[in-house]
């Protein structure tokens, strides 16, 4: 359900980038960004609270309602003068925000009505919900919801629900005197943004005037339901605090100490790391088990290698010009064949085309956590990976397999040398990083087939410092000449070293990581994928892959990272 539920993140994500003329929008989560720029949505109706493990049964076109008035707030917003314009108090930027989301989707064109369909079908399906949360039993969760009713029935010419325009009629009676002028105001002004919102801040106004004369005559247990009411609408007043996800995501967060303490990333001391070639910490015995267990999981899949080889290839290898193909019936005049038009007026085939043929300039490398809590799925990731590297080889794509892992627990000898310099504040990254080296660039899966089954050892596994890591392994795919460079990270959750994160903060190495996918994403020199092991890695990797938890591979599960890297 979480795979289905990302397919329908990219879908819609692909709607907004056409509808709304921004290129750079993508989903992270079920959080909407603009590049690393979250963007904003306040208004309630839009806010999706839809869990993964909900969507089977919520229509995919309330999702597009959402996405379609987003897109369409982003090509009809003066965000600019949408911020001069806006007003400072909650309630009343509350109402505001609203009825300017109201004014945007008025701009649906004519010549899409699915669009229309779309935008009311959330809208209705969020008022029902609301009106059967019984939060419109309360004083002030009546007002509010009659409000929004009627002002997006008067702009969008539709008819209120016969349901709820029943229950709020009495409401509907009591206010539309006092902001009936400012209604026909708003719909005069659709298309004058500053005009519509003199309107929109009058009626934001005299409903926070309404709600603060109501408020001062009810107890402490009214006011509660009041603002639970109030609260409904925005979720959080506090409008800049966006932290709701649908799906399971790593916990990530601000670090105040990588932020405000250092200019740079600091380390305490590297003269304990080390990067090795994991077959050295393999007795060759073992090693030799290791593989024939693997090879034994692997012929159990029915996995197609040859077809995933071709797969990659057609997505992977690179047309390069390779000659001419002559005899064509278009492309450009061959002069040699320009006398066949007299002794045979009727031959077409006179013309020359540039020939391509598909050729290997790809290198793709594969980055696995070894931390502690991988171990649980690392037979798995394992089949993977080996899968993947035999099919790129058949395909004759480069490829590699790297780890990371810490030497010891709990900060080893760098903890102990901090403790003895009388623990200086802040020392940075607090532990003895491991990058492990599987299999290289320059050979080929045949050749180290058994270095893979390295992987199986299970006290390689100790904690992770992804950031480094990342970085590391970015720096051997710059050495390659290859065109198109490829970076898979699997993981399953936040970078964790347990005494880097005591003498710091909490999200120290979270944020580096964040800082440098961020920094390599902006160079798009090497192409950086993240896949979650039951997990949404999206606060990390803008193209990302939520991969089911189990002990078996599936070629739908391969086939879904062949789309992953098409869409790059």
């Amino acid at each position: 359900m979480d795979r289905q539920y990302q397919k329908s993140q990219n879908l819609c994500a692909a709607a907004a980038r056409a509808l709304s003329n921004e290129p750079r929008l993508h989903f992270r989560g079920d959080k909407l960004y603009r590049d690393q720029e979250l963007v904003p949505i306040h208004a309630a109706h839009l806010r999706d609270n839809t869990s993964s493990a909900e969507y089977g049964i919520r229509p995919l076109s309330h999702k597009r309602g959402k996405v379609d008035s987003v897109s369409l707030r982003l090509l009809h917003c003066n965000e600019t003068l949408h911020q001069q314009l806006c007003p400072k108090e909650p309630v009343v930027r509350l109402i505001f925000e609203i009825l300017e989301q109201f004014r945007c989707e008025t701009h649906a064109p004519e010549a899409m009505p699915g669009m229309k369909v779309n935008i009311e079908g959330n809208f209705q399906s969020w008022s029902k919900e609301f009106y059967a949360s019984g939060l419109t039993e309360t004083h002030l969760g009546i007002l509010l919801f009659t409000v929004v009713q009627i002002v997006h029935s008067r702009l969008h010419s539709q008819p209120i629900n016969p349901q709820i325009e029943d229950h709020i009629e009495a409401t509907r009676a009591g206010i539309v005197p006092l902001i009936g002028i400012a209604l026909a105001g708003l719909r005069q002004y659709r298309v004058n943004q500053q005009a519509y919102a003199e309107h929109a801040l009058y009626i934001a106004s005299v409903i926070n005037e309404m709600i603060e004369d109501e408020r001062a005559l009810h107890t402490v247990e009214d006011k509660n339901d009041t603002d639970e009411a109030i609260s409904a609408f925005s979720l959080l007043l506090d409008f800049d605090n966006e932290e709701s996800v649908a799906m399971a995501a790593v916990a990530s967060g601000r670090s105040p100490t990588f932020h405000d303490s250092h200019t740079d990333y600091q380390v305490f001391t590297t003269q304990y790391d080390r990067e090795i070639h994991a077959t050295k910490l393999v007795r060759k015995a073992l090693l030799t088990e290791l593989r024939q267990q693997l090879d034994e999981r692997i012929q159990q899949q029915g996995v197609n290698v040859k077809l995933l080889s071709r797969q990659l290839a057609a997505i992977l290898n690179i047309p390069e010009r390779d000659g001419w193909l002559y005899g064509e019936e278009e492309g450009y005049i061959d002069g040699r064949r320009l006398s066949q038009l007299i002794s045979s007026p009727s031959e077409t085939r006179v013309f020359c085309t540039e020939y391509y043929r598909r050729r290997p300039n790809s290198v793709v490398s594969f980055l696995i956590d070894c931390s502690g809590s991988m171990r649980e799925h690392i037979n798995r990731i394992t089949m993977l990976v080996d899968v993947m590297i035999k099919a790129l080889g058949l395909a004759g794509i480069s490829s590699e397999v790297l780890g990371f892992t810490t030497n010891s627990w709990n900060g080893g000898k760098a903890y102990t040398d901090w403790l003895k310099q009388g623990r200086p504040s802040l020392p940075g990254r607090l532990n003895e990083c491991c990058h492990l080296i599987f299999k290289d660039a320059e050979s080929n899966w045949r050749h180290t087939r058994k270095d893979i089954a390295a992987l199986l050892k299970a006290d390689l596994f100790k904690e992770g410092i992804d950031g480094e890591a990342v970085h590391w392994a970015c720096q051997r795919l710059y050495q390659r000449s290859e065109q198109r460079k490829l970076l898979f990270v699997i993981s399953d959750g936040c970078p964790m070293d347990t005494a880097t994160n005591l003498t710091n903060d909490k999200y120290y190495l979270d944020n580096h990581l964040k800082d440098i996918v961020q920094r390599y994403e902006a160079s798009n020199e090497v192409e950086i994928y993240g896949l979650g092991i039951g997990l949404d890695l999206s606060p990390y990797y803008r193209h990302n892959l939520a991969l089911d938890v189990g002990d078996s591979i599936t070629q739908e599960q391969l086939n879904e990272i062949v789309m992953l890297i098409a869409k790059h």
